[in-house]
């Protein structure tokens, strides 16, 4: 089990995003990547969230012009805002959270 302040760096990765996007993120990642494998797991796992919802609502905003774009991002913007708190809890209480539906690039 990580240690508690590992527990709230990870859980600090998820919870700062919604403020600051990837910038947050990536700067706690950068930052304690090598002291900690459970925030360097988390913050690998933020990133790759990140890009990968971020390449699904470009294509959903090709896809406004064929109308059904503006439901797929309504549902990217639901399923990103439900999946980051989700993963906020899992990753407090010091388990492994996988997003559903990413390529993993890093």
């Amino acid at each position: 089990m990580p240690e508690k302040d590992e527990r709230l760096l990870a859980a600090g990765i998820y919870l700062i995003s919604f403020f600051t996007a990837f910038i947050g993120p990536l700067i706690i990642w950068l930052i304690k990547k090598d002291e900690s494998s459970f925030v360097d797991y988390h913050g690998r796992e933020y990133l790759n969230f990140f890009i990968s919802y971020t390449v699904y609502s470009i294509v959903s905003g090709i896809l406004v012009i064929l109308l059904i774009g503006v439901f797929l991002l309504w549902v990217i913007g639901i399923m990103a805002v439900v999946f980051t708190i989700v993963a906020a809890i899992r990753t407090y209480e010091g388990k492994e959270y996988r997003f559903p539906f990413i390529f993993r690039l890093l």
